[in-house]
């Protein structure tokens, strides 16, 4: 078994978000072989999901947490997911993502982003990938992975905002949920690292 794969199985990382990206970057970390995985969103599957999700035709009006957990059991059997159907605050998350080694906000709206990458950074003590900025289409070396502190990566471009005529396109959300798992896997290594290190001292 490789360094990193070992790494892996012993990693867990929390979800934030079942959409179009966080449904590309649970089933990303699945086929990497991660160990576990906690999952959550209130959400239900909706037709209007399918043109950018991880999802399929046969799961509309389940709930997305539900129809995650049985596509990633497709892609890797052994992995472990935790899944909260629930409406994620500054008041549950701490409790919902406690003992993940990071966090990944992959939410809509920019508020709500701003909110989940604000209380993992003030209450716990792992780091968050979160993006901003992926609307649209084309332009997808825009796109890229900021280190912006020890605990916090940003992927995106920083500016392409959703609305009229600049839609959420599968080409894009797919490259920023492309760079969020494998900025996830950076974090984890370095975290597996880190502990190492500690524990030699």
């Amino acid at each position: 078994m490789t360094p990193v794969f070992f790494e892996l199985r012993n990693s867990v990382v929390g979800v934030a978000g079942l959409g179009g990206l966080g449904s590309h970057v649970a089933a990303a970390l699945a086929r990497m072989g991660l160990g576990r995985l906690v999952i959550a969103d209130f959400d239900v599957v909706d037709t209007s999901n399918l043109n950018r999700q991880q999802y399929y035709f046969d799961q509309v009006g389940m709930a997305k947490v539900d129809a995650t957990v049985a596509n990633l059991r497709r892609i890797n059997p052994e992995i472990a997911v935790f899944g909260h159907q629930v409406r994620l605050t500054a008041e549950n998350i701490s409790e919902i993502f406690g003992g993940v080694d990071v966090v990944a906000e992959c939410f809509d709206r920019s508020e709500q982003k701003q909110m989940l990458v604000e209380t993992v950074l003030l209450r716990m003590d792992v780091p968050v990938v979160s993006v901003s900025g992926i609307a649209g289409y084309g332009r997808s070396n825009e796109i890229v992975t900021r280190r912006i502190s020890d605990r916090l990566v940003l992927v995106g471009d920083g500016v392409s905002g959703s609305g009229p005529g600049v839609p959420l396109t599968a080409g894009r959300v797919g490259v920023a949920a492309g760079h969020q798992a494998n900025a996830v896997l950076e974090m984890m290594l370095e975290n597996g690292r880190k502990k190492e290190r500690r524990s030699w001292q």
